[in-house]
């Protein structure tokens, strides 16, 4: 018979953090994977603006996985992508809590001959199979919309 902690851990990945506390507004940020982040409130909080809102790191962390998708599942079907940039705007909600409401993902791929169609098939899969963090956001009631564009690279 399974244990219960073996099954929570075959079912699950864990993933871990640490939040320090580091004086008037500011905190560091450890992932499991040993990086360091800083993240500070904006002054009128009492912040001295010393590194990205926690709020922005929400959607540095949606751009970021949304990316790395576009760009494997482009690599994977040997397209020749060179460049590929996420631009993401956000609206949060007027009142407290200032969840998102709306985030937008405009997609710039580069390289020189990519398939329009390849591209297009890329950013869906993304949207709606592969990124975790766009996904559940999406669950959360968050409406997020995808565009690209390409831009073909000289010889």
């Amino acid at each position: 018979m399974i244990s219960y902690r073996t099954f929570f851990r075959a079912e699950f990945q864990v993933m871990k953090a640490r939040i320090q506390w580091a004086g008037e507004a500011l905190f560091l940020g450890e992932s499991g994977s040993g990086h360091v982040v800083v993240m500070d409130g904006p002054p009128e909080s009492g912040g001295r603006n010393l590194g990205v809102r926690p709020m922005e790191m929400l959607l540095l962390g949606l751009g970021g996985c949304t990316n790395f998708d576009v760009v494997s599942i482009l690599k994977k079907g040997r397209q020749p992508v060179e460049s590929c940039e996420a631009f993401l705007e956000a609206e949060r909600a007027g009142e407290d809590p200032k969840v998102f409401t709306r985030i937008h993902v405009h997609f710039v791929v580069k390289g020189r001959g990519l398939k329009e169609a390849q591209v297009k098939r890329a950013v869906e899969l993304s949207a709606e199979k592969y990124c975790s963090a766009s996904i559940m956001l999406g669950r959360a009631g968050v409406e997020i919309t995808h565009d690209y564009e390409i831009v073909e690279l000289g010889a």
